[in-house]
């Protein structure tokens, strides 16, 4: 890795700034007094006012000439590559040092203690919750998370403490660039299968990431999932597990879901407990739904108890947490109908995800619009999206969004409404516009109804639309 240099800089150029990670870190570069300059597409992102704010330049398209003559570093997103983005082979071109976004991640995580959340699922909002409840209790943490967190204002919480909160992404094997003292790890669904050509490709850089934690540091990790403990068993440090069965240092227990009608959320959503090594350890309150979350909430309790962080204020703080953008995010109400967007775009993520608004609102009826993201994750994992909608009543499925990577990828919305049908007759259907279809739902939805937004691409502008009388809007 080029480590050296990069911290020293005082000029930084970043290419493919907008990305929530990329954003993050500019936040950070400002925050340690370097000067940043970038460039992106004309779209409109979360982190164009991030952005405004830091007093950072943006160039709204990719040209050689944005780089400017007194760069000392330039970083770019691994979402472009020099074949297809000029500014980024001008870049390389140039003989100044080029960064991609994980290996200058990778030298922040040698710069500080690095406290690293991992796997398929629950990256953002572990991190984040983590992030949060090291602030609440003074620990002044920075934070790198790919997502908006209101109170941050941004994916980045910049601190002056010891610890770097690191949501450590897989795709394209980022992993091999960070140094982490410790790692959560959530989950091992395959994923990506754009990048990966298999369940054993994928598990392997979970693997190689876990054997780097050094022997004083920890992996903690969910001994519920198959994958994730053949994972853990390559790792050389200190092992912590959490789950829900017997065996787990830290369990969770007791676990109490809230049922609600309204849209009063300033509350928590769910109250559970938890026994280390079968000895109770406190009761927790969670502002966030799903048993799945509690379990993310175990992950960071026995990580800040191995830190030796005091329970009570531990407790308090993770009642506090409000939460990240399009995490069960609460869009609004439209004539009494509630509005709801979520990012999940994994089969398993879908299915939990459902699972936590049916134990909320068992008596309604459930619509959701997903977008199903990527071509090739569609048809590596068709017969799981067609069966991961059990807990909702009405489904309608949006054109596939491919990647920049994609054109095209023998698979359609209309594989998974095929498939669907053979579960559940009559549940699903394909719409192929957003518009017409939310000129329809507006027509029927009712007091009775929670419509969710589901998925990583723009399906978020569905519910927007929703709670407003006028067209799509922009984010």
């Amino acid at each position: 890795m080029r480590q050296a240099p990069l911290m020293t800089f005082e000029r930084i150029h970043m290419i493919g700034i907008k990305g929530a990670g990329m954003a993050a870190l500019a936040q950070i570069f400002v925050h340690q007094g370097k000067r940043v300059t970038g460039s992106d597409t004309d779209e409109i992102f979360f982190t164009d006012g991030i952005l405004k704010a830091l007093g950072v330049p943006v160039c709204e398209a990719f040209a050689p000439e944005n780089i400017p003559a007194d760069v000392e570093g330039i970083v770019y997103s691994t979402s472009y590559s020099p074949e297809r983005n000029p500014e980024l082979q001008a870049a390389f071109a140039s003989g100044k040092p080029v960064f991609s976004y994980p290996e200058a991640v990778g030298v922040l995580t040698h710069e500080y203690l690095t406290l690293a959340v991992s796997g398929t699922h629950g990256k953002t909002t572990t991190s984040a919750l983590l992030g949060h409840v090291l602030e609440q209790i003074g620990e002044s943490p920075t934070a790198i998370v790919g997502s908006r967190i209101a109170a941050w204002g941004g994916g980045a919480l910049l601190g002056t403490g010891p610890y770097l909160v690191l949501e450590a992404d897989e795709y394209q094997n980022k992993l091999k660039e960070y140094q982490p003292f410790s790692v959560i790890l959530t989950s091992a669904d395959f994923d990506h299968p754009d990048f990966f050509a298999d369940a054993e490709a994928y598990e392997s850089v979970f693997r190689d990431f876990v054997r780097r934690i050094p022997p004083h540091g920890v992996l903690v990790y969910c001994q519920d999932s198959a994958a994730v403990m053949r994972i853990a068993a390559a790792a050389h440090c200190q092992k912590i597990p959490y789950g829900q069965g017997e065996g787990a240092v830290y369990r969770m227990t007791g676990y109490t879901p809230l049922q609600i009608s309204s849209s009063d959320s300033n509350f928590p959503l769910q109250h559970f407990s938890v026994l280390k090594e079968e000895k109770f350890f406190g009761e927790y309150d969670l502002r966030l739904a799903g048993r799945h979350n509690a379990l993310n909430a175990t992950a960071v309790i026995a990580l800040l108890d191995f830190l030796r962080k005091e329970r009570q204020p531990v407790i308090s703080a993770l009642a506090t947490f409000p939460g990240t953008e399009r995490r069960f995010e609460y869009i609004g109400e439209h004539f009494g109908a509630l509005l709801y967007d979520d990012y999940a775009h994994h089969p398993e993520e879908i299915r939990v995800t459902l699972r936590a608004f049916r134990e909320m609102f068992p008596d309604k009826t459930i619509t959701v619009v997903f977008h199903p993201h990527t071509f090739t994750r569609t048809k590596a994992l068709l017969h799981e999206f067609a069966q991961c909608f059990e807990d909702a009543n009405r489904v309608y499925i949006l054109d596939i969004y491919g990647s920049a990577r994609e054109e095209r990828g023998g698979v359609s919305s209309q594989d998974i409404v095929d498939l669907m049908e053979r579960f559940a007759s009559g549940k699903s259907k394909v719409a192929h516009e957003s518009e017409v279809l939310v000129s329809g739902l507006r027509k029927s939805m009712g007091r009775n109804d929670v419509i969710i937004s589901l998925g990583a691409g723009d399906v978020w502008k569905v519910t927007h639309a929703l709670v407003k009388s006028d067209d799509l809007p922009k984010k």
